[in-house]
């Protein structure tokens, strides 16, 4: 019995060592998709950008996005009196892949925007983000919104 016991314990030691790996990769994810958003919703578009890997693909509006492109339309936006006045996420949703070498976080967005001509835009997405480890630090390395 004594045997068993050992042999089970050897056999089941390193499940835990995976566990405590997703539990702090879903721990870190959540505290820094935490932050990314807060980013984007007080317009701080350095800090918010510099959660994007190198190397990301985004995708939204039906196509792929520009990084580079996305970060020039958003500063200009900034600069002529616009920006993201809400950014209101709900049931969020963090799923790390086994080993805890990614995780996946989905959840829905009520986002209001002030439009560089005054008008305010108002509506809802679903977004899903994946985020890796590169460098250590969690990093997105592929994000998609559709509107609702």
């Amino acid at each position: 019995m004594k045997n068993l016991v050992v042999c089970l314990t050897i056999l089941l030691l390193p499940l835990g060592a995976y566990a405590g790996d997703e539990s702090s990769a879903e721990a870190e994810v959540r505290a820094a998709a935490a932050d990314f958003n807060d980013a984007y919703a007080t317009n701080d578009l350095d800090r918010y950008f510099s959660y994007y890997a190198k190397d990301a693909v985004v995708y939204w509006y039906g196509e792929r996005q520009d990084l580079g492109a996305y970060y020039k339309e958003w500063k200009e936006l900034i600069e002529s009196g616009g920006g993201v006045e809400k950014n209101e996420l709900s049931r969020e949703i963090f799923q790390v892949v086994p080993g805890g070498k990614a995780v996946i976080a989905s959840y829905f967005v009520h986002n209001v925007t002030k439009l560089a001509d005054g008008e305010v835009s108002e509506a809802g997405y679903y977004e899903s983000e994946v985020w890796a480890k590169k460098d250590g630090e969690w990093k997105v390395v592929n994000l998609h919104y559709s509107e609702l």
